[in-house]
């Protein structure tokens, strides 16, 4: 059974107090934690301190809207988040995909589908965040040599690996042998490097 201290945590930016309501208590019976607010502003701190595993801001707040507070949560954090609004027209859900937006909830709001949607956006974040996690690693890696560079190309060709799986298999290593990955990058290259001087062209004559 999910604890309170276990739940994934969800910030609500609304100032209508009955759609917060609602929304809050709709994401509770889900087994979600929530964190309620009704301005833009607090919203972005609040994403900032509590790191939350998503946010779903209300478009049409007083003072901070909800497209400012996610374009400064996006700039401060990685937090994710979605947009909640009256307005369901094509020009307004366009505006959403392109602040980044992982869903669009509409009021009034449908019970039944907010679950699912909001289940969707968190599957959508969790891939985004291992994405980022492996563009990351895999720009650590190019920048820390050739020797790294060299030893992921072995790794990717001998267990048929992306770049990004190939660094993450070798920094897993490399800490779990308590090495730098430069190091072990320089022992595995070498030691391919001796398996191919002695390799079947290499045979002596008899």
């Amino acid at each position: 059974m999910t604890t309170d201290e276990d739940a994934i945590t969800i910030l609500i930016a609304e100032d209508d107090r009955a759609s917060r309501h609602l929304l809050a208590t709709c994401l509770k019976r889900g087994g979600y934690k929530t964190i309620e607010t009704d301005s833009g502003e607090e919203a972005v701190r609040l994403a900032i301190e509590c790191q939350p595993a998503l946010a779903i801001l209300d478009i049409m707040m007083p003072g901070l809207n909800g497209t400012e507070a996610a374009a400064a949560i996006r700039r401060e954090t990685d937090v994710p988040f979605m947009f909640l609004s009256a307005l369901d027209e094509g020009a307004v859900v366009q505006k959403a995909i392109d602040e980044g937006a992982l869903g669009y909830l509409v009021k009034p709001l449908v019970v039944p589908q907010l679950i699912p949607t909001v289940q969707a956006a968190l599957a959508r974040a969790q891939d985004l965040c291992r994405l980022r996690t492996a563009e990351r690693n895999l720009a650590t890696a190019l920048s820390i040599g050739r020797g790294t560079s060299v030893a992921i190309g072995i790794l990717m060709e001998r267990h048929r690996l992306t770049e990004a799986a190939a660094f993450e298999l070798l920094r897993l290593e490399a800490r779990s042998q308590r090495r730098r990955v430069a190091d072990l990058s320089e022992m595995i290259v070498g030691a391919t490097e001796t398996l191919n001087a002695v390799g079947p062209g290499k045979a002596p004559r008899g």
